[in-house]
């Protein structure tokens, strides 16, 4: 099965902007849709935003118009753009393959990486 790793995450100032990086692998990840989701401290995870296989996007509420995901099939990267940061968008990132796009359906996830946003 392919393997995720997340990176990019760290301490940044609010307003800031951080980009983090989902790498990939296996033949079929060119074929998959993959997420990003999040989780802070005494809350569950959700849903951050989302990208098809043919490249369609989609996000969570809070984030839209700040962050954006992309992706590079040829170096089997996935990225999620973070603009405008505040304190309320610290959690552990995850990126994880969706099994069903539109539902969100994770079937396997990364070890995350932290993001912090102080004052």
């Amino acid at each position: 099965q392919a393997q995720l790793r997340e990176s990019g995450g760290g301490l940044v100032q609010a307003g800031d902007s951080l980009r983090l990086s989902c790498a990939g692998s296996g033949d079929t990840f060119g074929r998959n849709a993959f997420g990003w989701f999040r989780q802070a401290p005494g809350q569950e995870r959700s849903f951050v935003a989302a990208i098809a296989s043919a490249g369609g996007v989609r996000y969570g509420d809070s984030v839209e118009g700040r962050f954006t995901i992309a992706r590079d099939n040829g170096k089997k990267m996935v990225y999620l753009q973070m603009n405008s940061l505040t304190p309320e968008d610290t959690a552990i990132y995850y990126c994880g393959r969706l099994n069903n796009y539109y539902r969100n359906l994770v079937m396997y996830w990364g070890q995350g990486t932290q993001v912090t946003v102080s004052s």
